[in-house]
This record gives structure tokens, sequence and C-alpha cells, in this order.
């Protein structure tokens, strides 16, 4: 038991957002098993509200790319110029860094890099089913850590889809008829390079006792 335990968390642990990918194919067998691990995600009332379209076509991937590149350059713009990139770059001091990040987000190339995976998902979802956006969730979720445990990468991306405009590019595009909902697209493929690890909040800081802001660790001895 102990060593699935540690399989388990490794596959957690070793999940990362991955946008930089080289020419392998994911074999069908890894595709499958993927798509496998997505339906069999937890739903409300088990109304499986999720659908996938596969995309491996070079020209429908460079339009999700250009559509990225849109809506990731139009977010940060406007995130620049209601002054919340501040923030982002309120620790970076190097100039050359910050103009290089700067350049990125505000041009959407940040999100751009899709077409280079071999393989793109659109996660979309029934409009009907009030859980929908919780329910794919867990199924991008479940796809996440699949591809982590074949050795493979992925990145969750909603940029080409949280504005109701690229959303209704997207769907006339693909076909995807008005009863569904656009909810996000993942790249798939094999990392070219595996960033390492970003930083993540001291679980003092997460975790409450009963109620909230009464720090649950560390805990007492019972």
């Amino acid at each position: 038991m102990s060593d699935v335990k540690e399989i388990f968390l490794k596959v957690i642990n070793d999940r990362r957002s991955i946008r930089n990918y080289t020419e392998e194919r994911v074999s069908d067998e890894d595709l499958d098993l993927i798509l496998e691990s997505a339906r069999q995600a937890p739903s409300g009332e088990n109304a499986q509200p999720w659908r996938f379209i596969v995309v491996r076509d070079a020209k429908n991937k460079k339009f999700l790319s250009d559509l990225c590149r849109r809506g990731s350059g139009r977010r940060f713009t406007g995130e620049f110029l209601s002054k919340q990139m501040h923030e982002r770059f309120a620790k970076l001091e190097d100039p050359a860094k910050r103009e290089a990040v700067f350049k990125k987000l505000t041009s959407g190339d940040v999100s751009a890099f899709v077409n280079q995976s071999d393989v793109i998902l659109i996660v979309i979802g029934k409009k009907e089913v009030w859980d929908t956006p919780f329910d794919t969730s867990a199924a991008i979720e479940n796809i996440l850590l699949a591809v982590t445990a074949l050795g493979l990468g992925a990145c969750w991306l909603v940029a080409p889809c949280i504005d109701v405009r690229d959303e209704r590019v997207l769907n006339e595009y693909f076909g995807i008829t008005d009863d569904y909902k656009t909810v996000s697209i993942i790249s798939i493929g094999k990392p070219a390079r595996i960033p390492n690890p970003r930083p993540r909040l001291p679980i003092e800081e997460l975790v409450f006792n009963e109620k909230f802001g009464v720090s649950y660790y560390p805990r007492k001895e019972s």
C-alpha cells in the first residue's frame, strides 16, 4: 500500500503546466487512456455533461493558437491598463526581464504555444447541467494526472473561451452547438522542457480548524 501511496503522490507532485513540446506523437493507446480517465471523473447526479473534441490537424491547431494569442493579449492588456499587472511585477526587479514578461503577456504569446503540442483537447459541457463548470474541472484534473503518469505533458488553458466573443468564434469553427458551453482547451504532448515546480503556500495558511481563521496546523496532541 505504501508503494501505491508514493506513486500517487509522485504523479500529483510531478504535474506541471508544459508549454514546450517535442515533435513526438502521442500514441492512440495513451490518448485512449487519457480520455478514459476523463470519462471516469465524478459529476453531480452522474450527469456526465462533458464532451471532448480531439484536434490534431495542423490547420485547426493553428486556428486555436491564433485564438489563444488574441484572447490572452486582450486579457493582459486589460490587466495593464487597470494596473493589476503592476502587482505581477512588484518583485521582478530586473528591467530586461520585466520588459520580456510584459511583451509575452500583452502580445498573447504566453498562450500561443498550443499548436506545438501533438494533441489539443477542446473540453465542452452541457449548458443545461448546473454543475457543468465543476464536473468538467474534475474531468480535466483527471486528464492532467493521467498525462503526467504517462510521462507526457499538458497545459490547461481558458484563453480562447473566457471571452464570449472568442468562444463564439471557436464554437462556429468547430461546429459546437448552442446547447454546449466551451470550457477550456488542453494541449498534450511530449515535454521538451519540464519547468521547476512553482511555490505553494504553506499548509498552515490554507487549512482551518472548525472556523475560518483558526489554524488547523500544528495539530494539538489529543
